[in-house]
């Protein structure tokens, strides 16, 4: 797998965003839920449901080992208090990745809670939650994952509002030699998601609906023991994203103005953090909390 890495990084390929929107029909499995998950409008939107009987759920046919993966969300509208809509990169097995955005429901009214958590070799409890700062039940938003050998930079509408740092030079786990697919679902865990659990889903606001278009995975695709990087001309930097795109994706990181937008989200609509939790972490805050840099 040390091959694959040293492959990757001797890729020169340069393609933000130079990729059409992907097709559903083309791109992903319905896996399960029978006819609560639809693929509509000639492939170009893809809704999940959930009822009293059963949530539905996809996943690509491809698997990625690094890139850039953005897929438009809407999210169930209304009282939406139990349900969870998880969208999210993953390996198989016991000692899986995994790279993940959740979308806890709340009462009407009541914002979102966007969780985030990042898994090595199956170990997960690195949590970050959200207030989002607009309704992400009005319209269609951009939520992204930016995935190199060096970080994981979670965004919303380019926004950045968390980086995970390879920290294995202190002994961090990162996820890079596991390839991994896109599954997203919308299911019933009003056993915790909504405050604590106090808050149960209403069923006679069934069916809830989320909704996704725009798939666009600008990534390196793993296939029969070898990986893939598709090439194409590279975009011009997007006004306010504050990222620096002087050598595309593979080693993206954050310019001084992306630096001050992931401050103003941590400081204005973070509402969790594993790494100020002491009480979780009474002998310690883990290793890559102690490093302050993004």
């Amino acid at each position: 797998m040390l091959k694959i890495v040293l492959f990757f990084l001797s890729v020169s390929c340069s393609f933000m965003a130079a990729a059409s929107a992907g097709n559903f029909y083309r791109d992903f499995d319905l896996t399960w839920g029978d006819h609560r998950a639809k693929i509509l409008d000639g492939g170009n939107l893809l809704t999940l449901s959930l009822d009293q009987i059963s949530g539905s759920g996809f996943q690509s046919k491809r698997e990625y080992l690094f890139g850039r993966i953005d897929m438009q969300l809407k999210l169930v509208a209304g009282n939406s208090a139990g349900t969870v809509t998880a969208y999210y990169l993953s390996s198989q097995g016991p000692n899986h990745d995994e790279i993940d955005f959740e979308f806890l429901g709340n009462l009407s009214g009541d914002p979102y809670i966007v969780h985030t958590n990042v898994y090595t070799q199956g170990k997960g409890d690195r949590e970050q939650q959200f207030h989002l700062w607009f309704d992400p039940t009005k319209n269609f938003h951009t939520y992204s994952i930016l995935w190199n050998p060096q970080r994981i930079i979670f965004l919303v509408d380019n926004t950045p509002i968390r980086v995970f740092n390879n920290e294995e030079a202190i002994g961090v786990g990162f996820p890079k030699k596991q390839p991994m697919k896109l599954y997203s679902s919308l299911w019933n865990a009003d056993q915790w998601a909504t405050r604590g659990g106090l808050i149960k889903t209403d069923w006679s606001k069934a069916p809830f609906t989320a909704y996704y278009k725009g798939f666009n995975a600008n990534a390196c695709v793993w296939s029969r023991g070898s990986l893939s990087c598709a090439s194409g001309r590279s975009t011009p930097r997007p006004y306010g994203l504050g990222m620096n795109y002087n050598n595309g994706w593979q080693t993206q990181g954050l310019d001084a103005p992306g630096r001050r937008r992931l401050r103003w989200v941590q400081r204005y609509h973070m509402i969790y953090n594993y790494c100020t939790d002491l009480k979780r972490f009474p002998q310690g805050r883990p290793r890559e909390c102690r490093r302050s840099r993004v």
